[in-house]
Order: C-alpha cells, then structure tokens, then sequence
C-alpha cells in the first residue's frame, strides 16, 4: 500500500463510483453537510458521512443525520479509514453516537459481493450475536447436552444456555468453534441499515415556518444540511409525504437557484417533493423547477393536501 497520505475527496469519489457502478442513484456531493452523499437503491436509502478518521463526527452531526434519516425512512453510515490511531478492520461494524462505522473495504464488500458483516467492535474487544434457536436446534439435531456442547466449545454450561436464550453476545472465537462443532452457521449480520429509532416524539413539532405546523405539518429545522428544514404532513392526512423546504431568508436570485439545483438533486434520489417558502410576495411560481410557495398562501389553505395539491401544479413549470 502507498505511504502517501489519502484525502477524504478520494474516499467520497471512490464510494460515489463504486456505488454508481452497481446499481445505486447517487445524489451531489455536499462538503459541509452532516451527509456528503444520499444513495438509493430500490427500498434502500443510505445517507453516508465520509471522514479519515471518525472521530471528527460530532454528536451534532449524528443527531442531525439522524433525523433526516428518519423522515426519509433512510438509514445513516459512517465510513472512514481510523479511529484515533487505529486502522479501522475489514468486516468490522463500529459505532459513534448511535451511527454504525465501518471502512471503505466493507462497504465494497457489502456492495459488490452482497457480504455482510457479522463482527462488532465495543468496549472489551470483538463480538458476534449467536442466533440461539439455531444454536438450540443444532445441539439437540447432534444428541448433545448443554454440558457436552459447553466442554467441546471451552466454556461454562450456563454460558451455552444464554447463548441459546439470547441473552449474552459471543466473542468470535468461540462462535467460529461452535459453528464449527455444530456444522452450521450461527452467527448473524449486523444490521448495518436500521432506520433510527425516534429520540424525541415532540421533535417534528416546533420548527419554523410556522405556517406549516398549524397547517398540519410537523417540521424539523436543519443546521448542517443542503436545505433548512424537513416537513412531513401528520399521519391522519391524506398524503404523508416528506418535503425538503428550502426558506427565503432574504437569499438573492444566484443563492436561490444553486439551492435550487441541490433540491433538484436531493429530491430526485430521495423520492420526494421540495419547495421554496417564501415570505415576501414576489410573483414567482418556482425556481428552476423547484415550486415556490408564499407564506400568505399558506395561511389561506385548510389542509395539506391543499399545500400538496399546490406544489404539484406548480412542479413543472419554468
């Protein structure tokens, strides 16, 4: 391997290649977001942060990844080279705040050769989840008691019973003997791609416009990513689709149409609409493509799907 230092741009440009290459639609690449890129690929939603070395990724950036991972049903990644001064390993699933780590290799590993891993690194070392049910079936398929299988596989019986009833993890060594003793796979995949569990049920409910949350809206206001909010009608409505919202703010022509462009890029890879809010009352009815709605017209709808019917006839023009 060289000794030439590798920068971060090469790592987003090798992954944005190598997931193009097999099937994913790849959004832009935003710098300065808590996601460089959004990737898809049919029901599989990736928001990915590419850092040297992880332990750059804040617990800011996490919860804010989070959060646009949930509205989209998408799932957040981080991958990276180190962590401290420790190469991170091949087929090793690691974690900061709440956000699954793992290198470059494992990802083409997943991506090309469809190879998940199975080992994750915590405090203590390496570990493996055992399906028990297997474990249980497997020993009783071979006439062995606890006490047989636990002096084969070098350890207590009590500790084959809580492999067995999912109570305690395994370290690698010991479930790679098992798998070997008992002739069958044991081990399971790390669930690399989970949608966030929600943290804060009230989270959707105090963001700005407020326009959109007494329509019916709840809104999350975004500080690290290409728009300013996320908005998503209630579950009671019509139509619970997400939007990306992109808010005036006082923002020139030439600033509106390069977001313009980002919406365009991230909405055509996510699935969903994006809209301008404006507050002032200029007569336009979109920005490159993108609709615009005014506040004032909000303030006269009844309902979202009145919002939504709005963004669509206005979706087209030009």
């Amino acid at each position: 391997m060289s000794n030439m230092p590798i920068h971060r741009d090469q790592i987003i440009t090798h992954i944005n290649e190598l997931l193009s290459k097999h099937g994913f639609d790849t959004s832009n690449i935003y710098d300065r977001s808590c996601f460089d890129l959004v990737a898809r690929k049919e029901l599989l939603l990736l928001l990915m942060k590419v850092l040297v070395n992880v332990d750059g990724f804040s617990a800011a950036h996490a919860q804010e990844i989070k959060r646009v991972a949930r509205t989209f049903f998408g799932s957040p990644l981080l991958v990276g080279l180190k962590s401290k001064k420790e190469v991170l390993e091949e087929d090793v699933v690691y974690e900061r705040h709440g956000i699954p780590v793992i290198a470059p290799s494992t990802l083409r590993n997943i991506v090309v050769e469809e190879v998940y891993p199975e080992i994750f690194a915590d405090r203590g070392g390496y570990y493996v989840e055992i399906d028990g049910q297997i474990v249980k079936e497997m020993r009783e398929h071979h006439n062995l008691s606890l006490k047989d299988l636990a002096d084969q596989a070098h350890v207590s019986r009590e500790t084959i019973y809580k492999y067995e009833t999912g109570r305690v993890r395994a370290q690698p060594d010991t479930a790679f003997l098992l798998e070997s003793i008992l002739n069958m796979r044991i081990t399971l995949s790390v669930n690399l791609f989970a949608v966030p569990p929600k943290e804060n049920e009230t989270e959707v409910k105090k963001g700005e416009p407020r326009e959109l949350v007494d329509l019916g809206f709840g809104v999350i206001n975004t500080n690290r990513t290409p728009f300013d909010a996320l908005a998503q009608a209630e579950a009671t409505s019509r139509k619970a689709e997400p939007l990306i919202t992109d808010l005036e703010k006082n923002r020139n022509q030439k600033v509106l149409r390069k977001m313009a462009t980002n919406l365009n890029d991230l909405s055509a890879v996510i699935g969903t609409d994006a809209v301008f809010i404006m507050e002032n009352k200029k007569a336009a009815e979109c920005i490159d493509g993108i609709p615009v709605v005014h506040s004032w017209e909000i303030g006269e709808m009844k309902d979202p799907a009145e919002f939504l019917k709005m963004l669509a006839e206005r979706r087209e023009c030009n």
